[in-house]
C-alpha cells in the first residue's frame, strides 16, 4: 500500500525483553514454619521499588503475541506489536489490548471506530518484532491487504479480530482499548508463545 504505519512495542513486550530474576524457593512445613513478618515486609518493599523486578516478573509470564492494525480519517495504516491482549467478556464478545501512551501510532488508535488483533503463528516472529520497532515500514510485504473498510488484514493469522472500539480507558503510562469483536476468523495454524525473550512453538517454551 506503500503506506508508513508508526508503532511502538508494549509494556508486556518490553517487559519481556528483560532477564527472569532468581529466586530461591524452599519448601517449608506452613504449620510448624515460623514467620519473619519484617524481612517479609523489607523484601516488599524493596521489590516494590525496584522497576527491573516487575519487569522480570512480567517476563516470566508466558503469553501469545498479537499484531493490532487500524487505519486513520486519511487511510494511513497504523499498528504495533502486543502481548498484552485477553478477553474480557463473552457477553457481549470484548477483548482488551493494552498500548503505551507515547506510542507514535497512540493517537490514531484513540480516534479509530474499529481495529482488527491478530494471534500470529511463530512463522511471523520476525513481523512481531518489526510491529515493535520505531523508523521501519511495518507493512512492505508483509502480507497484509485492506478490507472493505481499508483496514489491513493480515492474510496468516491463527486468529483474526475484527474489532469496533467498545471504550479506551487510560491505565498508567498505557492505554486500555476494549474492542467489541463482530467478526472472529479461526485459522489453522498454532499460535507463537513468548517467554523470557524468545518466541517458542506451542509446548516448547521451557
Amino acid at each position: 500500500m506503500g503506506r508508513r504505519p508508526e508503532a511502538t512495542r508494549t509494556s508486556a513486550v518490553d517487559a519481556a525483553s528483560v532477564d527472569t530474576a532468581s529466586v530461591d524457593v524452599v519448601p517449608v512445613d506452613v504449620d510448624t514454619a515460623p514467620v519473619d513478618t519484617a524481612s517479609t515486609a523489607a523484601a516488599w518493599v524493596a521489590a516494590d521499588d525496584d522497576a527491573g523486578r516487575f519487569r522480570d516478573a512480567m517476563a516470566s509470564f508466558p503469553s501469545g503475541v498479537t499484531i493490532v492494525t487500524t487505519a486513520d480519517e486519511t487511510g494511513r495504516w497504523w499498528g504495533f506489536t502486543a502481548s498484552s491482549f485477553c478477553s474480557v467478556s463473552m457477553s457481549p464478545p470484548l477483548v482488551l489490548v493494552c498500548l503505551a501512551a507515547s506510542a507514535q501510532c497512540h493517537p490514531a488508535f484513540e480516534r479509530a471506530r474499529r481495529f482488527i488483533v491478530h494471534v500470529v503463528p511463530p512463522e511471523h516472529a520476525d513481523l512481531a518484532v518489526r510491529f515493535a520497532t520505531r523508523g521501519v515500514d511495518k507493512f512492505a510485504d508483509a502480507g497484509f491487504r485492506p478490507d472493505e473498510s481499508g483496514l489491513p488484514v493480515l492474510d496468516r493469522a491463527c486468529v483474526t479480530l475484527d474489532c469496533a472500539t467498545h471504550a479506551i480507558q487510560p491505565a498508567g503510562d498505557h492505554s486500555i482499548l476494549l474492542g467489541r469483536v463482530e467478526r472472529t476468523r479461526v485459522g489453522a495454524d498454532r499460535p507463537a508463545v513468548y517467554f523470557r525473550r524468545r518466541f517458542h512453538l506451542l509446548g516448547e517454551a521451557t
